[in-house]
């Protein structure tokens, strides 16, 4: 156990030492300063937010909005948990570009290092990014296997011969009788003679490669791939609102206490649901993230949110 010494002194948000040797940061006075922070609703504030929004609709009538009197505001508090984890995967995958006779930077030069060696310019914290670097020491020089090392390949439109049949004779030089062409017309088109340039490869029969842009040979290269992301778990208190949670999850509450770098679950809060969405969505990350990414830094937020429900009549 850490002793508890060795905690600078922090007025009242001091580490305390629980029986377990835990250490845990009492947030709740916090929490009980903002709800006597919270202003209170009257009838009047209620009113005018309802005209206000029936005012930003073009097609509410404002008449029942005025006139309605308000017998009773009940209010309800919710508190919604948000944990958000920056973490950093790393994978890599052969990629190729035509070799130009260029500095190879090969394994003569030494060994490709590790993945998880490579120093990066991390991207600004909880923005998701995604970036591609070559792996040092990886490159290798290849024969081009699209054209194989040819730099032009046949065309696939006249098979090489650079003509093809006219399409508007189909080879027969001539146009076909009709009622209104007592006798056969040469064809305009080809000029008689059945075939024209092939317009896929404008006669030459071949086309470059593609590939490696008629360069014959491909520089073949580790390619690393590192992904940003930023995984976010969240949890809002039960509510007998029927609010759409959509709406919700954009809102902008009061926000009572936040936490970042290596998070715990919250302990002991006065909602046992909040304690224990803070505890399994913490255990998740952890679980998924850390098999396969390196999580970079943690961060939650605790907001809450104060309703009003109305009862009027009219």
């Amino acid at each position: 156990t850490t002793p508890s010494d060795l905690f600078e002194p922090l007025g009242h948000f001091e580490w305390l030492p629980r029986n377990n040797g835990e250490y845990v940061l009492p947030l709740w006075p916090s929490l009980f300063c903002s709800l006597d922070m919270i202003p209170r609703m009257t009838d009047d504030v209620a009113k005018k937010a309802l005209l206000s929004f029936v005012s930003s609709k073009c097609c509410y009538g404002n008449r029942a909005a005025g006139e309605l009197v308000i017998q009773e505001l009940k209010p309800q508090i919710l508190y919604r948990y948000r944990l958000e984890t920056f973490n950093e995967t790393r994978l890599c995958e052969w990629n190729f570009e035509p070799y130009t006779n260029a500095l190879v930077d090969g394994p003569q030069n030494g060994a490709s290092p590790h993945p998880w060696d490579i120093k990066v310019q991390v991207p600004h914290m909880f923005q998701d990014d995604t970036k591609k670097f070559r792996v040092p020491h990886s490159s290798i020089v290849k024969e081009c296997h699209k054209c194989h090392g040819r730099g032009r390949y046949k065309c696939s439109g006249c098979h090489g011969a650079g003509r093809m049949r006219c399409a508007s004779c189909h080879g027969a030089r001539h146009k076909a009788k009709t009622k209104y062409l007592k006798y056969q017309k040469q064809c305009q088109m080809c000029s008689g003679t059945g075939r024209k340039r092939c317009s896929t490869c404008s006669g030459r029969g071949n086309k470059t490669c593609t590939t490696c842009q008629g360069e014959k040979r491909l520089l073949h290269f580790l390619q690393l791939i590192i992904i940003w992301y930023d995984n976010v778990h969240e949890f809002i208190s039960e509510n007998h609102l029927n609010f759409p949670r959509e709406l919700l999850s954009k809102a902008i509450g009061e926000n009572i206490f936040k936490d970042e770098n290596t998070v715990h679950p919250l302990v002991d809060f006065p909602h046992p649901e909040i304690s224990s969405a803070s505890q399994r969505a913490i255990e998740d990350h952890s679980a998924t993230l850390r098999s396969t990414s390196c999580i970079l830094q943690q961060v939650y937020y605790m907001d809450m949110f104060n309703f009003y429900i109305s009862f009027n009549k009219y």
